[in-house]
């Protein structure tokens, strides 16, 4: 086995959504060599002024200090994209690196939709590894640039050692009723195509890589029935 395979995933739940049961979360992954990396941060620590639609709960450093982790132990967050409920808490990992899709950040830095949390994300940049596209970042952690949600955004494939493959969604495909190749068009987002291409493309990456677990980013239902931290699938 490669010293640096993946070894092992926990599933987070941060916050929520609570007008619309939906559930805010993150991941970590640890590796045989003893590598933490971190995929999203979750909710800011505090809520830009005026917001009302999340809701914090047991935030990730608590989280991690529960599985016996603090900050600095976090060598890698993958950021999937700057939107507040995945990237609030990047600048507490003062010792990572930042993986990001660089379309996203080069978008993200003129855009104000990731105005709100700007202190989160616009790190400096030698700690900041932009990729172009699907990108392997160690043996059995693969980064799937799935743009639709937001220019840039990826998602992420976890080869574990028993579970197998596991794929996070993330916004990509945030509800499982979404992940079908015939899902109806009204015409009412503009994205919707590059949605639809994207959400073929993880189909199709399950189909070929005979994938058992599709995570999605924010269904309450699935989530119900998932492991989560400190109970961690291997």
């Amino acid at each position: 086995m490669s010293q640096k395979a993946v070894q092992r995933l926990y599933l987070m739940q941060v916050g929520s959504m609570p007008e619309y049961q939906i559930p805010i979360v993150c991941y970590l992954v640890q590796t045989s060599d003893g590598k933490n990396i971190l995929i999203d941060s979750g909710l800011p620590e505090i809520m830009p002024e005026g917001e009302s639609e999340f809701e914090n709960g047991q935030d990730v450093i608590e989280q991690l200090a529960n599985m016996g982790l603090q900050p600095d132990d976090i060598d890698t967050v993958i950021s999937t994209h700057y939107d507040g409920d995945h990237a609030g808490r990047h600048a507490a990992f003062t010792k990572a690196h930042y993986v990001v899709q660089r379309v996203h950040h080069l978008d993200a830095a003129s855009n104000p939709r990731y105005a709100d949390i700007r202190s989160q994300w616009d790190q400096p940049m030698e700690r900041i590894r932009l990729v172009d596209g699907d990108t392997e970042l160690l043996p059995g952690l693969e980064l799937i640039e799935t743009s639709g949600h937001v220019p840039g955004h990826q998602s992420v494939l976890v080869r574990l050692p028993k579970t197998g493959a596991i794929l996070l969604t993330i916004d990509a495909v945030p509800f499982g009723e979404g992940f079908t190749r015939d899902a109806p068009d009204d015409g009412s987002n503009p994205n919707a195509a590059a949605i639809r291409a994207s959400t073929i493309k993880l189909l199709d990456l399950v189909e070929r890589e005979h994938i058992g677990l599709v995570i999605f980013g924010h269904d309450m239902a699935q989530w119900e029935t998932l492991k989560k931290a400190p109970v961690f699938y291997e």
